[in-house]
């Protein structure tokens, strides 16, 4: 679990076996790219985040809702990773910032990829939590423990939330391949 210790905000979390169904489940190649059981996460590696997010979110292709966002994923090899939303005219075509930076990630780096934390942030001022799809999404390539960054609350009163995986999607698809 993410939680800070009140100490220059930091935030401490576990990945790997954090979760026996979470981590039971990703036994592949991808376990290479975790070197240690513990990661500190620190408040100014968020914020740096969030400013990726915020120069990708200024590159949306939102013509026709005018909302604009973006998304930063840290991977565990230590890179980081953008998107930016990108809408169409038919609205089912639309892809969020968090599965554009997804999908540029494993297009960058391949399929073993692992995301220790994500990060939306939009320029509109409004909350703008992950979508279920995102969510499903990133829960594929993170562990349970892996910190999601977004601003919640409610307009005007805007906050940034940020919760290990495990509470942003706390019953997401899970299959078990055979082998």
């Amino acid at each position: 679990m993410a939680h800070s210790n009140g100490k220059n905000g930091s935030f401490v979390y576990r990945r790997g076996n954090a979760l026996a169904s979470s981590s039971a489940r990703r036994e592949s190649p991808s376990r290479k790219w975790m070197t240690e059981p513990k990661t500190i996460l620190q408040e100014p590696a968020l914020e740096e985040l969030r400013t990726a997010a915020k120069e990708a979110a200024l590159h949306s292709y939102s013509p026709y809702s005018g909302f604009r966002v973006g998304a930063a994923l840290s991977l565990t090899n230590g890179e980081v990773v953008t998107g930016t939303n990108v809408e169409n005219v038919s609205y089912g075509l639309t892809i969020c910032a968090e599965r554009s930076a997804l999908v540029r990630a494993v297009a960058q780096f391949g399929p073993e990829i692992r995301v220790a934390a994500a990060v939306v942030v939009n320029l509109n001022d409004a909350p703008s939590p992950p979508c279920g799809a995102c969510r499903q999404v990133l829960a594929e390539f993170m562990d349970a423990d892996g910190l999601v960054s977004f601003p919640g609350g409610a307009a005007g009163a805007v906050t940034t939330i940020t919760l290990p995986m495990r509470e942003v999607l706390p019953y997401g698809f899970d299959l078990q391949l055979k082998r």
